[in-house]
């Protein structure tokens, strides 16, 4: 079980509201913060929670090449929502919300440092395809 991910930024300020207003949506507020990083997460502990930081070493942050987050939603609403919060916070479009897949739905975009996130939501009938 994954109990946090991380992802790096250029700017912690920057993209901070990003984050927040996706957090928001799935109803998970900050736990903690510092000047280097902020993290999101639920006191129970029953989901992932995420982070966000500039780089230990000083470095600029880069972006993993076929790393990607993925935000489990409530249901297909929350993943056009996600989507859609994404967008309107300076995020960009990998692959708009649908199906991928018998019981699978999901949305694919970037945060402002180029991270790649989506939503999804997996039915029990999940078949790839």
């Amino acid at each position: 079980m994954i109990g946090y991910v991380t992802v790096g930024t250029r700017d912690l300020q920057r993209a901070a509201p990003f984050y927040d207003a996706l957090a928001k949506e799935l109803d998970t507020p900050r736990m903690m913060e510092s000047d280097s990083f902020i993290a999101w997460a639920r006191a129970d502990g029953q989901a992932a929670g995420i982070g966000l930081t500039l780089p230990y070493d000083g470095q600029p942050a880069t972006v993993g090449n076929g790393v990607m987050v993925a935000l489990a939603a409530r249901d297909e609403t929350q993943v056009d929502r996600l989507y859609q919060i994404a967008l309107d916070q300076g995020g960009t479009c990998e692959g708009p919300p649908g199906p991928r897949g018998e019981g699978f739905y999901a949305a694919y975009f970037r945060d402002l440092d180029g991270n790649k996130l989506n939503a999804f939501i997996m039915t029990p009938g999940f078949q790839p395809e």
